[in-house]
């Protein structure tokens, strides 16, 4: 029965997947076009970072990392790495995707309230993550019995909410990545980085860039009330 309501409830995920790999589609094939594209200013996207920074007056280090795509900003240790395929690069999605990225460093130094809380979730996240489903078993477990069956219902609430930690979490990334995506297209502009008829090629990339994390809280969603339909379907049989 467990089995069956398992895989059945699979069917919920399938708009989501869909979704989700629209969003993938559509970031990758904006960002090809525009990787296409040279900057009529012939900024380096590392070079352009470094550039942003030392006007910020930020203590951050550009490095170059592997992969694609895979440009990020940590705020433990201070480093922007860009990936092989932005930091030599002159193109407009290069730079869009570079500027995102020091959008984070001064968020960082300003101490941007959702970035702060963001990274304070993340070790949330992880912990609530590995104790949610021990915690809905155990509760519904307890259920089954009218002795603890108050504790169980308990249990099994704190078990849904440690669960749903990651769909808040996706949530709360979607304010973090539009306003970094915002500070990018302001600095490229007041800049001389990107042109007026440039800058709409890069607002493509970073909307699309944005549409993925979108997609993020809608799976993240989907999950949470799968977990929800097999515990309450398993409590009400049971019962």
């Amino acid at each position: 029965m467990f089995i069956y309501l398992y895989y059945a409830s699979a069917i919920i995920l399938i708009p989501g997947i869909l979704f989700s790999l629209y969003a993938q589609i559509k970031i990758n094939a904006s960002y090809k076009k525009y990787s296409r594209r040279t900057a009529s200013s012939q900024w380096v996207a590392g070079e352009m970072a470094q550039m942003l920074i030392e006007k910020k007056g930020l203590n951050v280090k550009v490095c170059q990392i592997h992969g694609n795509l895979t440009d990020n900003y940590n705020p433990t240790t201070q480093v922007l790495s860009l990936s092989q395929g932005v930091y030599n690069s002159a193109s407009i999605a290069a730079l869009a995707v570079s500027a995102h990225e020091v959008g984070h460093a001064v968020q960082h130094q300003e101490g941007y309230f959702m970035l702060k809380f963001r990274s304070f979730m993340v070790g949330v996240v992880n912990f609530g993550s590995r104790l949610a489903l021990p915690l809905a078993i155990i509760g519904l477990l307890l259920t089954w019995t009218a002795q603890f069956y108050t504790f169980g219902e308990y249990l099994l609430a704190i078990g849904i909410f440690a669960y749903s930690l990651t769909a808040i979490f996706a949530f709360i990334t979607l304010p973090v990545e539009i306003n970094a995506s915002n500070r990018a297209k302001k600095m490229l502009i007041e800049n001389n980085v990107l042109t007026e008829r440039e800058l709409k090629g890069a607002k493509s990339v970073l909307s699309s860039a944005a549409l993925t994390y979108v997609a993020s809280l809608v799976i993240s969603l989907l999950y949470l009330l799968r977990f929800i339909l097999i515990i309450a379907s398993l409590k009400r049989n049971r019962d």
